[in-house]
């Protein structure tokens, strides 16, 4: 390990010198020494060759290519070249620094570039196989990456670059994904620290349908604590790694690897799950199973072919900001006031109002911000992440604020709507599935961020409306709101 901890030593030098506002312009949180050692560990080493091509992009100091080139030069590899890319001149010089020291005292035959120009723009003609490219550029045996995380425009010259994977303003970790995937030989390897966002939701749909048909994962780990991934960095990101190899082959099973934090590789939870449980559905949504238990959540509601758009139901974001429309909200109830419902108006499975809440009615002739006073489930749009559930609901029935015919939402709730009015039963028996454990845990293995997300609940499946009818009027009968008898009532129907 002399190699990294030369390495490792200096990064922490140059953390301590360098801010962190001026980092963060670069999207750069750098990798611990010990999940470069378990990235570096994921790689299957090539039994006919002696001579490795690797690929860093996003280099920084150097932490990933030094345990990777640590461990290939003790499992017998005799040469490595390493093309590195790195855009911030404050690291460069580090960077040389430290990949010369591995030149000087490591055991293998080591050659290296650094490319200062921009990863993404630099390849855009190749990638996008324009007239006159390069029709057979450069590819690699091996990718290891630990990108940058940072949001661009959706008309910046790296997005303008990648235009088949885009959607809206994108994140520049997944398009260097994307690019490491076309760099990489067929066959080979990649390992990447990249945040879990990418999994679900319309946002990178586009990029997970091209890059998980070009490339099959093998393995994926995740970390318990959020927090303690980039420890040093305040990073609250969800992450994970990721092993694909390039390839369409078919592959039956994934590793599913989880340790608590970035130090505790020691005490890692391995469990294998059917490739075609974790990555499925048309949308290539990836779930992130760790057990059995979770399988089986996956396994019974995809059994279920329809979502909510499709029975004609949606769920959709409250309609208004309060901090942005603070002319027009009340304290207290006045003449053309409706009321404006909040997440703290979900009490134990009901809507419950007035509740002596600041800013509780609102007056506006805005339709934008209004909505019919008809039935709604009502579900919280942010928890927080050591709450026992994601998805809290409350069940809200028109006939109970009969003297309103407009009523608002504030945004930091969703609530499921129909195309025309939904009945009593039906409200209901959307309760029973989103406070249903099963439901719960579904949305917790497809999104690991606190927000629920409208979008990504459209998409789940859902029993047909005659099931949600019949759920609705058995929950009525019973009189009962636990998650318990939510989950007594589901379970007979799957």
């Amino acid at each position: 390990m002399e190699l990294l901890d030369k390495v490792y030593q200096s990064t922490q030098e140059y953390i301590e010198k360098m801010p962190k506002e001026q980092r963060k312009k670069y999207g750069q949180f750098f990798t611990s020494k010990e999940i470069a050692v378990f990235m570096s560990g994921l790689f299957a080493i090539p039994e006919n060759k002696t001579k490795l091509t690797i690929l860093d992009p996003g280099t920084g100091s150097g932490i990933l290519s030094a345990a990777l080139i640590e461990r290939l030069a003790e499992n017998g590899i005799q040469s490595v070249h390493l093309v590195c890319y790195e855009t911030d001149d404050n690291i460069t010089e580090l960077l040389q620094s430290n990949l010369e020291y591995i030149k000087a005292n490591g055991s293998i035959d080591f050659s290296y570039e650094i490319r200062s120009e921009n990863y993404i723009t630099s390849q855009e003609s190749e990638y996008n196989h324009y007239l006159g490219a390069d029709d057979d550029p450069a590819k690699y045996d091996m990718v290891i990456l630990n990108p940058p995380y940072k949001k661009i425009a959706k008309n910046a010259p790296e997005a303008l670059a990648m235009p088949d994977v885009c959607y809206g303003a994108p994140n520049l970790y997944f398009l260097f994904m994307q690019m490491a995937l076309f760099d990489l030989k067929d066959n080979a390897e990649m390992v990447a620290i990249i945040p879990r966002s990418w999994t679900s939701g319309a946002y990178f749909e586009h990029f997970r349908q091209r890059f998980l048909t070009e490339c099959r994962i093998r393995h994926i780990h995740l970390f318990i604590s959020r927090d303690k991934v980039f420890e040093n960095e305040s990073v609250l990101q969800e992450t994970l790694i990721i092993k694909v190899v390039k390839s369409q082959e078919v592959t039956e099973s994934i590793t599913m690897t989880t340790s608590n934090s970035n130090k505790d590789f020691d005490n890692i939870t391995t469990f294998t799950a059917p490739y075609n449980t974790v990555v499925s559905g048309e949308n290539y949504y990836v779930y992130l199973v760790t057990n059995e238990d979770e399988i089986e959540v996956i396994t019974q509601l995809s059994k279920w072919n329809d979502t909510l758009p499709s029975l004609g139901l949606k769920m959709k974001t409250g309609l208004t900001v309060d901090f942005r429309n603070r002319e027009v909200l009340r304290n207290t109830e006045e003449q053309s006031a409706v009321p404006l419902f909040y997440s703290q108006h979900i009490q134990s499975g009901r809507v419950i109002f007035p509740i002596g809440k600041e800013n509780e009615y609102i007056v506006t002739d805005q339709a934008g911000l209004l909505q019919k006073n008809k039935n709604y489930l009502f579900v919280k749009r942010f928890t927080a992440k050591e709450e026992h559930r994601r998805l809290q609901c409350g069940v809200y029935l028109s006939r109970k604020f009969s003297a309103y015919s407009l009523i608002s939402t504030q945004n930091k709730i969703n609530f499921i709507d129909g195309a025309t009015e939904i009945s009593e039963c039906v409200v209901f028996g959307l309760y029973v599935i989103f406070n249903s454990t099963f439901y719960d845990c579904y949305y917790r293995i497809l999104n690991g961020s606190t927000q629920v997300n409208s979008t990504e609940v459209n998409s789940m499946p859902m029993p047909p409306m005659n099931i949600i009818e019949a759920m609705g009027k058995q929950l009525i009968s019973v009189r009962d709101m636990s998650e318990n008898t939510c989950d007594t009532i589901l379970r007979s129907y799957l």
